[in-house]
């Protein structure tokens, strides 16, 4: 059995060289060029040798270097590549050659420049420099910037060592300084990563587009008539008596069904086939809907949406089992299937009648425009919507409606729909209609009016296929029937003037009231304040559970 030699003062003296050659080589990856100082201050007293000394620091200091270009190429770009960040996938190839053609003195200089050697070795190593450059180059400069530091420490080791009492006081401030500066670095860049150019600048643009403000700008001039048509006809309620065979005169909660079993009733051959799914979970809804579909012979694609809805909300255009099956679970509100009109087309057709007259009219035509954007080959789904002149206004509907392949590269003309509900809110693009008016289709619609019993004021959202179709009244699919709350929509048309859309809505809100008068007078009690209230915040409650719109 060997024996242990004793630990003697000369024992540790021996290894003394090692241990401070380890302790600087360690410390160049915190602070290389502080580990560096101090190796030549112990240079200057005697300490240390200049093998140990240069040695630790030289390979503390090249191999940190190594380590962040390995880091940022292999583990780095990985991530990248493998994360939604590759759409930027170009910018990075533009980069590589950017840095490829000036490299080497962005290394040398990077040397020598405080606070730049972190980040620029990061992106040579993201940027896949060339390996052997990288080290040839970092290598030479190291060993330059080692053998610098340590002679000129070492000669003015003494006057260092003077005033190292106050460095070091002041060093504390500085260490603090510079930390406080990078936390508010990285705040900043991740401000700046967050913050979307196009994003703000169409944010800008939208407030000189009206027909894109919100609510709350948009509606207050409507508001102040409506509260003026309230006290000429002595009722805040009364658009609520301007229908009465609709529940609330459509101004809320009103069945979508109610009035669609009306349509199929009377003008079956007009009226998309629908009906209203039985059970209380989805798995009992799922067998409604194979029962409902079986028996009415409706196949895939068909419309899956809530009883109640409004602008739009929740209508979902289904194609699969599987869609079918989501869209129930989704919600738990009362929902309704109705065989798809594949038009292409939609209109709306804001109709009104007053009681006792014998026909009624047509007030307003919207045309309905859904929009596509079409691949180059290069752009992703995102970007073709930002990049369009419309489309970006209502960019965030879209890329939620899309979220699964907003990222999603389309070929060299392949086109995208961003929308199939024709609804503004939802994205759709609307135009003044009236060229399509005919005393043919006027015609149609009034008898179809006049025979759904109660209904006087409201819009028709329409299916067809093609315009003279619509125009002789003879072929065309009525897949909504909205009431008194329904907007003439084609002031939308970005071609109308603020004024000129006021203006129609004043008129509409008019009629509406005059209408509520006229069955008032005829003994249609309006909805009380409270009832109205309740109805409105029972849909707003299911309103929320609805999945995004087509």
């Amino acid at each position: 059995m060997t024996e242990a030699l004793p630990l003697t003062t000369e024992t540790l003296a021996g290894w003394l060289p090692f241990w401070q050659a380890a302790g600087f080589f360690c410390a160049t990856f915190v602070l290389e060029d502080a580990a560096a100082v101090g190796a030549g201050l112990l240079l200057a007293n005697g300490s240390i040798t200049w093998t140990a000394a240069f040695t630790a620091c030289f390979l503390g200091i090249w191999l940190g270097d190594v380590g962040l270009y390995a880091l940022a190429r292999f583990a780095g770009r990985t991530w990248f590549e493998k994360s939604r960040l590759k759409q930027h996938a170009a910018k990075v190839v533009r980069s590589e050659e950017w840095f490829r053609k000036r490299g080497a003195w962005i290394l040398i200089f990077s040397r020598v420049l405080p606070g730049a050697r972190l980040p620029t070795y990061l992106a040579a190593g993201f940027l896949r420099v060339p390996a052997a450059p990288f080290l040839l180059i970092t290598a030479a400069a190291a060993l330059v910037w080692t053998l610098a530091v340590l002679f000129l420490t070492q000669i003015f080791g003494t006057r260092i060592l003077h005033g190292f009492s106050h460095y070091k006081t002041a060093s504390f401030w500085l260490l603090g300084s510079a930390m406080g500066l990078l936390v508010g670095l990285q705040i900043l860049r991740r401000a700046l990563a967050e913050f979307d150019r196009r994003k703000f600048s169409t944010q800008v643009a939208r407030w000189t587009r009206w027909e894109f403000w919100p609510m709350w700008l948009f509606y207050p001039p409507v508001a102040l008539y409506y509260l003026w048509l309230a006290l000429k006809y002595r009722g805040a309620m009364l658009p609520t008596a301007a229908n009465p065979g609709i529940f609330s005169g459509g101004i809320v909660g009103e069945s979508k069904m109610k009035t669609l079993q009306d349509l199929m009733r009377s003008s079956g051959e007009f009226t998309a086939e629908a009906e209203l799914l039985d059970g209380d979970s989805p798995e009992a809804r799922l067998i409604s809907l194979h029962e409902i579909c079986a028996r009415r012979k409706i196949s895939f694609p068909f419309i899956l949406k809530p009883d109640l809805g409004q602008r739009g909300a929740g209508i979902k255009l289904i194609r699969n089992e599987a869609q079918a099956a989501a869209y129930l679970q989704a919600t738990q509100a009362q929902l309704l299937v109705q065989r798809f009109a594949a038009g292409p087309h939609e209109v709306g057709i804001f109709y009104y009648r007053f009681p006792g007259e014998t026909h009624g009219r047509i007030f307003a035509i919207t045309e309905k425009v859904f929009p596509v954007v079409t691949g180059d080959g290069k752009a992703t789904l995102a970007e073709l919507i930002w990049r369009d002149d419309r489309a970006r206004f209502m960019a965030e509907t879209y890329l939620q409606r899309a979220a699964s392949r907003q990222y999603h590269v389309l070929a060299e003309g392949e086109t995208q729909p961003l929308v199939l509900a024709g609804n503004h809110a939802q994205g759709c693009i609307f135009r003044d209609g009236m060229r399509l008016n005919t005393p043919a289709l006027e015609q149609r619609i009034d008898e179809i009016s006049q025979k759904v019993s109660g209904f006087y004021i409201g819009r028709y959202d329409i299916r067809f296929g093609s315009e003279e179709d619509l125009r002789t009244g003879t072929h065309f699919q009525i897949i909504e029937l909205n009431g008194a709350a329904a907007e003439a929509t084609s002031i939308y048309d970005a071609r109308n003037t603020l004024w000129s859309a006021y203006r129609t809505l004043f008129r509409q809100w008019e009629l509406v009231f005059a209408i509520g008068a006229a069955n008032r007078r005829r003994g249609c009690a309006p909805m009380t304040l409270r009832a109205g209230w309740r109805a409105w915040r029972h849909y707003a409650a299911l309103a929320a559970t609805y999945p995004t719109a087509d």
